[in-house]
């Protein structure tokens, strides 16, 4: 019922990931990203602790695949779970339990790793690692959504997907982009690309304004939050 992308940015060391699926409100639980350290996805009859704990092991000096195999040896009921990590040296690990749901596969390539389950063609995630591979010079959330794009152009799942989100970290405490698309009838993808759109410009600004408000440059705009 979903797939997804987690990356990083070798030139700025951002990371990130996108997700899709058929449930509702999927980035709420399926991703996780932390800034220096990493980012994770968790899917497949979800545990939502699961990509936290993936940054745990991997900032407390773990690798990508020790910190996946001490993940799939401890958690509970990991045959249900699939899981993608990526680290700081831009590594990449993933799990696809046993009870992992209709086609599912995994994509591995230079930072980035890309899974899916109840797939319409085993392709999506290489189609997706190919896009977000494709320009690495580009922005990271621009490869990002290309990939996701990319899946879905693949086949992606084996009927509509209804939500999907985005999120990136850099050097704050909190996310740089953080954006979803909860649920959608028709076409949550470019819901979310359209959002994108309307954030990117703003999005260093939104972080200087935490930091130096003195500095922001819209500080005390009417209606400004």
């Amino acid at each position: 019922m979903t797939f997804s992308l987690a990356g990083r940015c070798a030139r700025t060391g951002m990371f990130g990931a996108v997700v899709t699926s058929s449930s509702p409100a999927v980035a709420a639980r399926c991703i996780s990203a932390r800034s220096g350290v990493g980012v994770a996805c968790t899917q497949n009859v979800t545990d939502p602790t699961l990509s936290a704990k993936l940054l745990d092991r991997l900032a407390q000096g773990a690798d990508a695949q020790r910190a996946m195999d001490f993940m799939v040896a401890t958690a509970a009921y990991a045959e249900y779970r699939q899981l993608t990590v990526v680290g700081a040296t831009g590594s990449g690990a993933s799990h696809s339990g046993a009870r992992t749901l209709g086609t599912h596969t995994v994509a591995t390539g230079v930072d980035a790793v890309a899974a899916g389950n109840l797939l319409s063609s085993d392709k999506v995630p290489e189609a997706m690692v190919e896009a977000f591979e494709a320009e690495p010079g580009a922005e990271l959330a621009e490869r990002l959504l290309a990939g996701l794009r990319a899946g879905e152009e693949a086949g992606g799942e084996e009927g509509p997907v209804h939500s999907c989100g985005l999120l990136v970290v850099s050097d704050a405490e909190w996310p740089l982009t953080d954006l979803r698309v909860d649920w959608d009838e028709d076409d949550p993808i470019t819901r979310l690309e359209r959002a994108w759109r309307v954030w990117q410009p703003q999005a260093e600004d939104y972080t200087l304004r935490a930091r130096r408000p003195d500095l922001a440059p819209s500080y005390g705009v009417p209606g400004d939050e």
